[in-house]
């Protein structure tokens, strides 16, 4: 079953060549697509079975000696997030089916979304499934590569500006990782995770604490926590709701995937405790009150990204048991979240021809089911019980009370102010956007818009959402709410992750055959 962790990786990047080669057929493109990723959601699914019940997976790929090569390794940890991730990709992809003609209206290129989206899916999948540094950052570079040509896809002036800030952030943190790799590897003889967690104590304190810090800013950077995330909310609302909600739910999560990870395998008698749970706490409530003064929807819910990184961070620096389970829960239901509310900014965009609460009202009189796709996942992204963003940030307040210092009950307070003033901002989206008299453009009513007029943002004027859109959003927020119901044998998963993360059988089963 090893080598069914080539597939997440492989079959992507074989896809995205067959969908270019079907440049001029957009509906074979389609399909190429969403059979490539219905695979490998399966193939996932598979892999978190088989983490679960036989222990971490390992594959050395290609023929270099044992050791040397590269190590493709799942684990419980790396299994959920491919997963989750796979089937919100999935989704995302089903939603953008709705957008196609529209964008076509634009002139935008949709021949190539499907091949650059399947790109950035492997290079997902490939940062997941990294057994080393080196091919962690090759995983970052090529989805951040495809992510490049989907923020600035259509050319528009918006797109280009906040595309030219995420490619000098993005290039920057690439040299830096680069530079970190460089050193652990001039320091220890390996770039190897496994190797690694076995030769990094044994070189001098000083340059382990300089190789931690290099290696958190690199993923800090990527994760957006404060005070590196200020290139976030000006360059994931320009982009079309498809990509924005695949950038929202996995490209910061892949950061976040990649602190955990590190922290604890490569670090785990340090874990700067004091430092992160500052970053934490910053990053918590500078994102929650840039929410909160934002009245653009987009840009609303970039913030709010940005602020529940936070909870994420949390975990990681609590270093313990209960923080790094409830760390693991809290990043599977917020991909699954933050990417559902950004597909349902977008269907607000088509119905309400904005996405300004100054000017949209009564979107829920103008179409009922939106509002139910709004409020439901807003209340989950608020920690409203018995939603899975309650017990997620429950487990992580849990722990917190645990650990007892002064600072982690600052975080509990923090934690617990961010979710009540995360409440209210998307309850000013709700006020404001969803009761009241409904506005269409040119004082028309729902009824009088004609499906053949154009609109400047979404190129359809009808306000009618698509059957694949609304589809897609009901298969997310379907997820988000098996996430609910079945939290108690999920979270039961995310503490044997925990559990693994520090219990050594990762990096005894991929040096099994590696003397060392």
């Amino acid at each position: 079953m090893n080598n069914l962790l080539t597939i997440p990786v492989l079959l992507p990047m074989l896809g995205a060549g067959l969908a270019l080669l079907l440049g001029r057929r957009p509906r074979a493109q389609r399909a190429v697509s969403v059979a490539v990723l219905v695979i490998v959601v399966l193939a996932a699914g598979t892999l978190a079975v088989e983490a679960h019940v036989g222990g971490v997976q390992h594959l050395w790929v290609g023929a270099w000696p044992t050791g040397y090569g590269i190590a493709l390794v799942g684990d419980r940890l790396a299994a959920i997030m491919l997963t989750v991730a796979s089937i919100v990709t999935l989704a995302v992809l089903i939603f953008s089916a709705g957008q196609e003609e529209e964008e076509l209206k634009q002139e935008t290129p949709v021949s190539i979304f499907h091949p650059t989206f399947l790109v950035m899916c492997a290079g997902v999948s490939a940062a997941f499934l990294a057994g080393d540094l080196f091919n962690l950052f090759v995983g970052f570079e090529v989805l951040l590569f495809a992510s490049y040509v989907l923020l600035t896809m259509g050319g528009t002036g918006p797109r280009m500006r906040a595309g030219a800030t995420y490619v000098v952030v993005n290039l920057l943190s690439a040299s830096l990782f680069l530079t970190a790799i460089a050193t652990v590897y001039a320091a220890t003889g390996t770039v190897n995770l496994a190797q690694l967690a076995v030769r990094l104590p044994e070189i001098d304190p000083n340059t382990q604490a300089i190789i931690q810090v290099m290696l958190l800013v690199v993923f800090g950077l990527k994760a957006a926590v404060f005070p590196l995330s200020a290139w976030l909310p000006d360059s994931y609302p320009t982009a079309p709701a498809p990509v924005t909600a695949v950038f929202a739910g996995l490209l910061t999560k892949v950061g976040v995937y990649a602190m955990l990870r590190t922290q604890t395998l490569l670090f785990p008698h340090r874990p700067l405790t004091e430092l992160l749970l500052w970053v934490a706490l910053f990053t918590m409530v500078v994102g929650i009150l840039g929410a909160i003064a934002q009245s653009e929807i987009k840009r609303l819910l970039s913030f709010t990204l940005v602020s529940h990184i936070g909870y994420m961070v949390m975990g990681i620096a609590l270093a313990t048991h209960a923080g790094l389970s409830g760390a693991i829960f809290y990043t599977a239901h917020h991909i699954t979240i933050q990417a559902t509310l950004f597909l349902v900014a977008g269907l607000i965009q088509r119905v309400g021809h904005s996405n300004s609460l100054d000017k949209l009202s009564g979107l829920a009189q103008i179409s009922p089911i939106l509002a139910v796709l709004f409020i439901v996942p807003a209340m989950n992204l608020a920690g409203i019980p018995p939603f899975s963003g309650f017990i997620g940030k429950l487990g992580l307040l849990n722990a917190g009370v645990n650990a007892g210092t002064p600072l982690a009950w600052a975080l509990v307070a923090a934690a617990v102010t961010t979710s009540l003033l995360t409440l209210y901002a998307v309850a000013k989206v709700w006020n404001r956007a969803f009761w009241g008299t409904p506005i269409l453009p040119s004082g028309r009513t729902p009824a009088s818009v004609d499906d053949d007029e154009e609109d400047e943002d979404n190129g359809d004027a009808s306000g009618r959402m698509r059957p694949s859109q609304v589809g897609a959003t009901l298969m997310l927020l379907a997820l988000s709410l098996v996430l609910t119901f079945a939290a108690g044998p999920l979270y039961e998963y995310t503490s044997q992750a925990a559990t693994a993360l520090r219990d050594g059988n990762y990096v005894a089963s991929v040096l099994q055959e590696v003397t060392p």
